[in-house]
Formats: structure tokens, sequence, C-alpha cells
């Protein structure tokens, strides 16, 4: 995976993050969801860098190799906008002071709070596979809550973890020929780590909880979205059927938005890499 890529651990002061990165030119930064690491992108990375693009993927905060602080009674250890925080040092340690964007399932919260925390860094944003944590809730209904149940479960405190750690390959499914083998072989070394799932679960913790609240001081205080924003979505998943069309969701956020689906299920970056290489280098060779 990642051939020519380098590696590197950044300190950023309250966190380790393993970054891989590669290729020269306008710098993009590339965050992964729920339960991934930075190699779910080890086919897309390649095909940007072939577009001219210098790429950076990271293991979020807790995630893969990277490792945070302990967890706090109020999640904010690993709340989005820590998580946000890490990013902008990690780019600016690569010498990268703007930068494009994406993220994907939880990596669109943290890059979410990340335009909104440092919109001087980000030139253009593309959220895949979702919504704003708080659209999510205000719609919750029965539907919601039984196809997105993991979700309220891994806000129980303690519980989750003895569930999970109990039989981890049987909870966190992964299929190699999907995913890769080297991929899945990272994803399984992660998933069976119990540190890792703890803080996963923190991220899901403090989403129901301190990201809820900055994103709804966000709303009160009119803060919006200034730079161009692409929204991208899985169309054999669940998104748009559960909550309607994601580019009017986030207008409601920003003003430039555009946006389409992609024939793909959830985890796009493994199952549809081309068709995500290539609506991702439409939207940001045009900044």
């Amino acid at each position: 995976m990642f051939e020519g890529f380098e590696e590197t651990f950044i300190d950023t002061g309250e966190a380790g993050i393993l970054v891989r990165h590669g290729g020269d030119g306008p710098p993009v930064l590339l965050l992964h969801g729920h339960p991934r690491t930075s190699a779910t992108w080890h086919r897309v990375a390649p095909l940007l860098v072939a577009q001219g693009f210098s790429v950076v993927c990271p293991d979020l905060r807790g995630y893969g190799r990277s490792r945070g602080p302990a967890p706090t009674p109020d999640h904010s250890a690993h709340s989005k906008r820590a998580v946000a925080g890490d990013m902008v040092r990690v780019m600016r340690a690569l010498g990268h002071e703007r930068f494009r964007l994406a993220g994907h399932d939880r990596g669109v919260g943290v890059a979410l709070r990340l335009v909104l925390d440092h919109p001087e860094a980000v030139e253009q944003v593309a959220f895949l596979d979702g919504i704003p944590l708080t659209e999510h809730l205000s719609r919750t209904d029965a539907r919601f809550a039984t196809a997105w149940w993991h979700w309220f479960f891994f806000a129980q405190a303690e519980i989750p973890e003895r569930v999970i750690n109990a039989d981890p390959d049987s909870w966190y499914k992964g299929d190699p020929q999907v995913m890769g083998e080297e991929n899945h072989a990272e994803f399984r070394a992660a998933t069976r780590n119990p540190d890792v799932v703890r803080a996963m679960l923190e991220d899901y913790r403090a989403g129901l909880t301190v990201d809820a609240e900055h994103e709804r001081a966000d709303r009160a205080a009119g803060r919006r979205i200034d730079c161009p924003v692409l929204v991208l979505w899985s169309t054999r998943d669940d998104l748009e059927e559960l909550h309607g069309d994601p580019v009017k969701i986030w207008r409601d956020w920003a003003d430039d938005v555009r946006g389409h689906g992609i024939d793909s299920g959830h985890h796009m970056a493994e199952q549809a890499p081309d068709a995500l290489a290539a609506g991702l280098t439409a939207f940001f060779s045009n900044a």
C-alpha cells in the first residue's frame, strides 16, 4: 500500500499522529471514518497524487496507530474540536498552511469542526457520506434509531467496551477481498487493541455531547462555512433514504454547495475509488 508515500509520527502536543503523505502539488488532507484507519485511502490517495496533488492521510486521534490523551469525563479529549486541532498542527508540521480537505463518516464531523474553527486553513471541503451531527439528531426517529442504533449503544458507559473486546473480530467485520489484504490486516490489528476501541467509543460519546453542543453554538452564532463544499454519498447506503438530499441539508450550513451520489456501499474509498477520486479531482482542481 501507499507506494512512494512516507510514514511520519507527528507530536501535536496532546497526541501522537501517524501520517502517510506523498506527492507534490496542492495539499489534500483525507480524514477516515469509523472503524477504519488511514489505510482506507490506499486506492484513492495514489490516484490523487497522479493528478498532481500532495496527499496527507492521518490516523485520527486514538484510531489506528495514533494515540491521544486518556478519556475525560466530558469526552472533550476526543471531541471533533480536539481532533481538528491535531489536523491543523499535522498539516503545519508538513509545511501546509492552507489545504483542501475531505472527510468520510466520522471524519465528516472533524472536517466540519476544522473548517468552522480554522477557516483560514481550508480552501475547499468535501463531506463524504455524512451530514452534521446535529442534523442527524434533529431528525432522529424510530427508523434512524433502528438503523443507526450503534450511535446510542456506543454512547453508554463501559458496556460497549466489554461487549466489543470479548470478540472484536466478530463485531468489526471486514472483507479482505473488498478492503485489500494489507488494509484489512491494519484494520484488524487496530480493532483488536482495547485502547483503540475505547478511543473510537469516546469519539461517539463526544458526538452526542460536547460535539453537539459545539454545533448548536455555531448555529446560534450564525457561523457558516465560507469555502466551496462538495457533498458525495454512497447510493447503496442509507443516508439519503433516511434524511433526504444531503446537498439540501448542507446548504443550511454553506452557500456554495454541490454534490451527487456514488454507486457504492458505505466505504466508498475502498469500494468505488475511481469514482471517488474523479469527483475529488474535479472539485479540488477548481480552487
